[in-house]
C-alpha cells in the first residue's frame, strides 16, 4: 500500500521483516488440501485389512503399493481428518527399570522364545510357541497344538529354528536361547537336546518377563494385528491361519525398529554390508 520495501518499513519501526509476513490468524491444525481424496483412497484400500495399524506404517504401506513420497505427518493428519486415526494408547510405566539389552546387531547370534495360549470361542484352546532372532526379529520357527505343551516340543521348536537357518547343518558358533524360566525351557531333556544343536540356553530372571520383552512384543503385536477380528471359531481354523499370520508378519508388514523394513528385507540388507 504504501509502496515502500518492505526492508525500509520494518527498519523505520524497528520490527523484523518476519513481523510484516506473519499471518493474522494462526494455521489451523487440521486442514484439506485438493488430492486429500486421492490419498484417502489410497489408504483405505491399504489398511481395509489392516485396521490396527498406525499412520507411520500405513505411510510405510502406501508408498509401496503407489509408488508415492508421501511423509508421515501428511499421512497423519489425512487419518485424523477421515477417522481413519487409531486412539493413542497410554500405558502405565512399570516401576522397575529394565537396563538390559535383547538386541543383537547380528542375526543368528541370539534367539528368543515364549509360548502363548489363544482361546478359541467352541472351547478349544490352541498353545503356540514360537523363537525370534534378536537382530532381524524375524520369527523363525513355530510349534502350535490344541492342548498343552511340554518339553518334547520345545525339542522340536529347537530343531526347526536350526534347520531353518543353518539347514541340515550344525550352527557354526554357539547361538544364545533366551527364554523364561518355564518348566518345558528348563526340562533337563531339553537342556541336554540343546548342546548337540549348539544352542545355549538363558533363561530371564525370576518375575522379569521385560527381560523378555521381544518376545513379549511378539505377542502383542500378533494379537492385535493378526487375531482380533480373525476366525477363533476352532482350534483347525487357528492352526490353518496361523502359518499365513507369521509369512505377513516376516514378509510384509514393516517394523519401526528395523527402520520400517520387514524382517526378511533387514536381513537381505545385512547379508549384503
Amino acid at each position: 500500500m504504501t509502496r515502500r520495501p518492505v526492508r525500509t518499513i520494518s527498519r523505520v519501526l524497528a520490527i523484523g521483516k518476519s513481523t510484516v509476513y506473519r499471518a493474522r490468524a494462526p494455521r489451523p491444525r487440521r486442514y484439506a488440501t485438493a488430492d486429500d481424496r486421492a490419498v484417502h483412497a489410497q489408504l483405505k484400500a491399504v489398511l481395509r485389512e489392516r485396521a490396527s495399524y498406525g499412520y507411520r506404517r500405513a505411510t510405510v504401506l502406501v508408498n509401496r503399493a503407489y509408488g508415492t513420497r508421501y511423509n508421515r505427518k501428511r499421512i497423519q493428519r489425512v487419518m485424523e481428518l477421515t477417522g481413519l486415526a487409531l486412539p493413542r494408547r497410554r500405558q502405565p510405566r512399570a516401576g522397575r527399570p529394565h537396563r538390559g539389552r535383547i538386541r543383537r546387531d547380528r542375526p543368528n547370534e541370539r534367539w528368543c522364545s515364549d509360548a502363548f495360549e489363544i482361546a478359541c470361542s467352541n472351547g478349544d484352546v490352541v498353545e503356540v510357541a514360537f523363537v525370534l532372532d534378536c537382530c532381524d526379529r524375524e520369527c523363525i520357527a513355530i510349534v502350535a497344538e490344541p492342548r498343552d505343551l511340554a518339553g518334547r516340543d520345545v525339542r522340536e521348536l529347537m530343531r526347526q529354528a536350526v534347520a531353518a537357518r543353518f539347514g541340515d547343518e550344525r550352527p557354526p558358533w554357539p547361538v544364545q536361547w533366551l527364554s523364561d524360566n518355564e518348566g518345558m525351557y528348563t526340562a533337563l531333556e531339553t537342556v541336554i537336546a540343546a548342546e548337540p544343536l549348539n544352542l545355549v540356553p538363558i533363561t530371564t530372571p525370576v518375575r522379569s518377563p521385560e527381560s523378555n520383552g521381544m518376545s513379549e512384543s511378539f505377542v502383542s503385536t500378533l494379537r492385535r494385528d493378526y487375531l482380533d477380528g480373525a476366525d477363533l471359531g476352532s482350534a483347525d481354523a487357528v492352526l490353518e491361519q496361523l502359518s499365513r499370520w507369521i509369512g505377513d508378519y516376516n514378509g510384509v508388514v514393516p517394523h519401526s525398529a528395523l527402520g520400517y523394513l520387514t524382517p526378511t528385507a533387514y536381513r537381505q540388507t545385512l547379508r549384503t554390508d
